[in-house]
């Protein structure tokens, strides 16, 4: 293992922890973490949503948190979701809304977390606000898969995430595009052992083309969701040759990252949307884009020295 994984490994275990979670809280959106989350609370990522559509950028919003063990926050979180999607209507803005399903309750009932989700659905659909489950680690898959295709048969402009990490993901794309669902892309962002996810970098690239592939000539949307300008132009030119109408897909990239390719893919006429995170519980989130590139530890530590 060279000194780049070894740091990432760190960072990822790092982001699981309780304690630091609660020091983060403490002391806020310090020390970096502001360049990849949009603030603390719904009017600054409202702020941040509505200056991304000035540059023809749409967003889709995430109250962070997850793994929530206690039900009264549960609960608040669940409500939370449900002002942001008022919020956004407000606005009269086009995002979206991304939802983990351990911040509504998922390791505490699943009868919980489906209560939760059915209000933040019912919430979604009289705003015509769309809404996004995403995907957490493998533990929890198969479990985030089946309450997916639940929802979906009253909700059908719900979106699920798959991870082109896990070996499984192939054949789950397969499938979900056979039942005409729309998916987001990602590389995948948790610690998982070999026995269930590609450990190379360029096994987790092929995959993911693969999937892509697979997704774009299904009925469903599918969100390429990179930076990996790679994996962006070899999109962009199997979009071209099989003439993928801009309806059927999107580039989806993170709040405070690449913001010049995106930019350049706006302007290359490509629908793109922005990934943007508020919120207090930004911990884990934050830790998780430092280990997707070490090299960021450098632009925290200058902040706290500076």
């Amino acid at each position: 293992m060279n000194v780049e994984e070894a740091l990432r490994s760190l960072l990822i275990g790092l982001s699981t922890s309780g304690a630091m979670n609660r020091w983060a809280k403490k002391y806020g959106l310090r020390f970096g973490a502001s360049r990849f989350v949009a603030g603390e609370s719904i009017d600054a990522a409202i702020s941040v949503i509505r200056e991304l559509a000035s540059k023809g950028i749409a967003a889709t919003l995430d109250h962070l948190g997850e793994f929530v063990s206690d039900e009264a926050e549960a609960r608040e979180s669940a409500k939370v979701c449900v002002d942001t999607i008022h919020a956004i209507r407000d606005a009269g803005s086009d995002a979206t809304l991304s939802v983990k399903l351990t911040q509504l309750g998922l390791d505490i009932r699943r009868d919980l977390c489906m209560e939760n989700m059915q209000m933040i659905l019912e919430a979604a659909k009289d705003a015509n606000v769309g809404v996004n489950i995403d995907m957490e680690d493998f533990a929890r898959c198969q479990e985030t898969l089946d309450i997916y295709r639940s929802l979906r048969r009253d909700f059908p402009f719900l979106q699920t995430v798959i991870q082109a990490y896990l070996y499984r993901s192939f054949d789950d794309v397969s499938a979900l595009a056979a039942e005409g669902a729309s998916i987001r892309i990602v590389k995948g962002a948790y610690k998982e052992p070999p026995e269930v996810a590609y450990p190379a970098k360029s096994d987790v690239d092929a995959n993911y083309i693969k999937l892509l592939e697979t997704h774009l000539l299904s009925p469903g949307l599918t969100s390429i969701a990179t930076h990996d300008e790679r994996i962006i132009d070899h999109a962009k030119a199997f979009i071209r040759r099989h003439a993928v109408p801009k309806s059927a897909y999107e580039f989806q990239m993170l709040y405070g990252i690449r913001t010049d390719l995106q930019q350049a893919i706006v302007d290359e006429g490509y629908p793109l949307r922005v990934y943007v995170p508020y919120g207090d519980d930004w911990y884990g989130y934050f830790m998780r884009r430092l280990a997707e590139r070490p090299a960021n530890v450098a632009f925290v530590l200058k902040g706290i020295v500076h």
